[in-house]
Formats: C-alpha cells, structure tokens, sequence
C-alpha cells in the first residue's frame, strides 16, 4: 500500500523546543522587569534550565533573584509563559520538506502539550496553512495525549486516508510511535541530537520503523520518493 500522508509532532520535529523555551524565559523576564523591577531573569532561568532542572525552573529562578516565591506567582509566570507569543521558527529541514513536498501529498500535525501554548506555536510557525489537519490533542484533555489513539484515528478521519497510508514523524520514542505501529502506520523516528527528549532509551516496540537525523532525508527513503518533486 502507497503512502499517501505525512504526518508531523511539532516539537523539536519541526522547530527547536528550545527555541520556545528561550522566547518564554525573555517573555517573563520583560514582565518581570516592568513590575517587580527586578532584572536577570532570563539569564538565571536559562542556567537552571541548562543545569538540567525541568519541574521547578520558575522556583529556582527566583530563589536566586532573591524574590518572594509564593504559588500565585509560580501559577501567574507559568500561566504568562504558557500563552505568550513565541518568537519560533521552522528549522531548516522541516522548511525544505514543506517547500518540496509534492500537492499530491496530504500533510497533518498531532501535537501534544497545553493547547494556548501549542496553538500559539502552530500560529507562530504558519502551519495551518501548511497542513490539511492539524490536530492538538489538549483540546480533548490530557488524556488523550499520545500514546492514546485517538489523535491517530482523527488524523486517518481528517486526511480520509486508511491508517495503512499514513506516516508520523516524531522525536520522542517514549510515545510517538507505539500506538501508531498498532493501527499500521509507518513511523519515522527524528533523532534531534540537542532536543529535549535526546538519548532516550526504550524496548524496540516503542521504536519508530525508522530513523533519520535530517527531514530532508525522508526523500531517500523508498517509499516516500514520490512525496518529494
């Protein structure tokens, strides 16, 4: 059976998550600025950041800014971080796919994460106007966050493509793909060298069919040469 879908994860597949979190980290450091006049946050968080600390980053940061921390404020800076605007852009691989693939080709998204936050992505990358179904998983609850099937059989509804014609392409081996191999989808693993799910370890039924280091490769593979003009 042909392919006849491509399907994308957002983060760190089609632009850097890092990326994201250095333009939220700047967002509250202007707010922060303006009123509590109190300077250095971007700087501060970017180091806990890169010190490998993901749950309590805004904690951290303002112990060492010598600020009161107290659970409106956490709530009101995760809150500020999750719906601003981010200054986000495609890498240059998921560009060259989205410029090259062939109009035959029905391209989708299913992303999971905070839906303001990756609606505010999707908005900031244009891929709306880039994809025939773009599905974000929050909308239903967390829940159905992947692994669950439901954003697959969405897709395969939206694309009106059995699941045997799809492909999706993520970077987190953890749930990306176990579902998707069960419906009988194609799946392809994006190994992102500096993203934030790099080196993870799994069994092999979790791993993608499989594996590329550069978007611009899956016109090599043999059964996606006719996506590509």
């Amino acid at each position: 059976m042909a392919i006849n879908a491509i399907v994308f994860d957002m983060d760190d597949t089609l632009y850097e998550e890092k990326d994201y979190v250095k333009s939220g980290f700047k967002a509250i450091d202007d707010w922060i600025r303006r009123d509590f006049q109190v300077s250095g946050f971007y700087e501060t968080a970017l180091e806990v950041f890169h010190s490998g600390e993901k749950k309590f980053i805004f904690n951290k940061t303002l112990k060492k800014l010598n600020m009161k921390i107290d659970d409106n404020l956490i709530m009101s800076i995760v809150d500020y971080y999750r719906s601003h605007d981010p200054n986000i852009h495609l890498l240059d691989d998921a560009k060259w796919v989205f410029e090259n693939l062939n109009n035959i080709v029905k391209i989708g998204l299913i992303s999971d994460g905070y839906l303001v936050a990756q609606e505010k992505k999707v908005h900031a990358l244009k891929l709306r106007e880039k994809c025939h179904s773009v599905i974000l998983t929050d909308k239903w609850g967390k829940e159905y966050w992947k692994p669950s099937q439901a954003a697959y059989e969405q897709a395969s509804r939206e694309l009106q493509l059995p699941h045997d014609q799809c492909v999706y392409i993520g970077d987190n081996v953890k749930k990306d793909f176990i579902t998707a191999k069960r419906l009988g989808w194609t799946t392809i693993f994006i190994d992102r060298k500096e993203g934030v799910y790099a080196g993870v370890t799994v069994e092999p039924e979790y791993m993608a069919h499989y594996i590329i280091d550069d978007l611009r490769k899956l016109s090599d593979l043999p059964m996606l040469k006719h996506m590509f003009i």
